[in-house]
């Protein structure tokens, strides 16, 4: 009742033309579902619209987060703001005191969120995306990815129909784990040549692996960038207490900073790349 009575008052709050309210659904681990938060936000109009998930790094759901989903809003599309840490008491998941949750977690949240998009009469269930940072990025692409699809189906959790269209990793972690497979719908990964903390090698590699089987996969390397390129007004900078595999044992330290040349090219080929594949009709691959 709760959980619906939330949904009255977010939808309420949205035709009243809130650019976000927070929202509430269950994630998809069998047998005991974790209750999510999130943040949802539509455009003005009757819809159905076009919908984007929008998965966090490891330090969770920052303004830049908000930033990107409000970005999307204004072209047109809901937007579903995913907060893996909060239901779970975590403020952050970087540090090397940070919960070392299993890998099969943040795949239940985004399972999850696109399943509650789909309850949503507004949100066109043919037309969503997803696109996740660091962390998020890795589940951004593990959502339209053959082999996870058929790890996780055999756990009970299974990526409702018609899944997501396509997918944006922004300088995404665990390249590594997915080198050697294959996606099944566009992928597009955005990422520094000079990122320490998110090797580009790896994500090279996987999406060169990608093509060569007839992927439809995409990598831009931006020269001289790093970790968080895109966090507006972000000095570069040394993170001391971050755990970073590139470096010896796993720890510690990356260089991040924003990049305005990088970020205002990434917003431009996010723009043309949802806006090819989630703007085509239904049964023509796109467009």
């Amino acid at each position: 009742m709760r959980g619906r009575l939330a949904l009255i008052v977010a939808g309420a709050l949205l035709l009243a033309g809130c650019a976000a309210v927070p929202v509430q659904f269950a994630n998809a681990t069998p047998g005991r579902p974790l209750r999510l938060g999130g943040w949802l936000a539509r455009p003005p109009g009757a819809g159905p619209f076009p919908a984007v998930l929008l998965l966090h790094g490891c330090h969770g759901v920052t303004a830049s987060t908000h930033d990107w989903a409000q970005w999307f809003r204004a072209q047109g599309y809901v937007t579903l703001v995913v907060d893996s840490w909060g239901a779970r008491g975590m403020a952050e998941g970087c540090s090397p005191s940070a919960p070392d949750l299993p890998s099969s977690a943040r795949f239940d949240d985004a399972v999850g969120a696109l399943r509650f998009l789909h309850t949503l009469p507004f949100v066109d269930r043919t037309r969503i995306g997803a696109i996740g940072w660091s962390n998020g990025g890795l589940f951004a692409l593990a959502l339209v990815n053959a082999p996870t699809h058929a790890r996780q189906a055999r756990r009970g959790v299974v990526v409702p129909e018609p899944g997501v269209r396509a997918a944006v990793g922004v300088y995404p972690g665990g390249c590594p784990s997915l080198r050697h497979e294959r996606v099944v719908r566009p992928i597009l990964v955005l990422i520094g040549d000079a990122d320490d903390w998110t090797a580009p090698g790896p994500c090279v590699e996987m999406v060169a692996h990608m093509r060569r089987q007839g992927a439809d996969a995409t990598i831009v390397l931006y020269p001289g960038a790093v970790h968080y390129f895109d966090v507006a007004g972000l000095p570069r900078t040394w993170l001391p207490d971050v755990v970073n595999d590139n470096r010896p044992g796993g720890c510690c330290g990356a260089t991040v900073g924003f990049d305005p040349a990088a970020f205002a090219d990434a917003r431009r080929r996010v723009a043309e790349f949802f806006g090819y594949h989630l703007r085509g009709s239904p049964t023509d691959g796109g467009r």
